[in-house]
């Protein structure tokens, strides 16, 4: 896999280094609301199949707000922060997510 990393570095290194860059920036943004909010918000007692189901309606959500802010600005993005901020949570939701499917969630 580091060879294709390093491949696609160098075919597009812009783009690598925004993601890289955004994907640091998400790190940041996680680890706040972890130190804000704990765990407990999104483990749902330890029911995994339960806190999952939270993060597909949170996920929702966000989708919504997202649809509401493209469709209501007629692709005109009057509302750009909320745009990124609902990116943002959209992304870190997808993560921790996989971080609840893996069993490691608040550990």
């Amino acid at each position: 896999m580091q060879d294709i990393t390093k491949t696609v570095e160098l075919k597009y290194p812009e783009t690598m280094q925004e993601f890289d860059r955004i994907n640091k920036e998400q790190i940041k943004l996680f680890a706040k609301k972890q130190h804000d909010y704990g765990p407990g918000n999104i483990s749902m007692g330890g029911n995994k199949e339960l806190s999952l189901l939270a993060l597909a309606i949170r996920m929702n959500d966000k989708v919504q707000r997202l649809l509401n802010i493209l469709h209501n600005n007629k692709g005109e993005i009057a509302v750009e922060e909320s745009l990124k901020d609902t990116f943002q949570d959209l992304s870190v939701y997808g993560v921790i997510a996989q971080i609840v499917s893996n069993d490691k969630w608040g550990k």
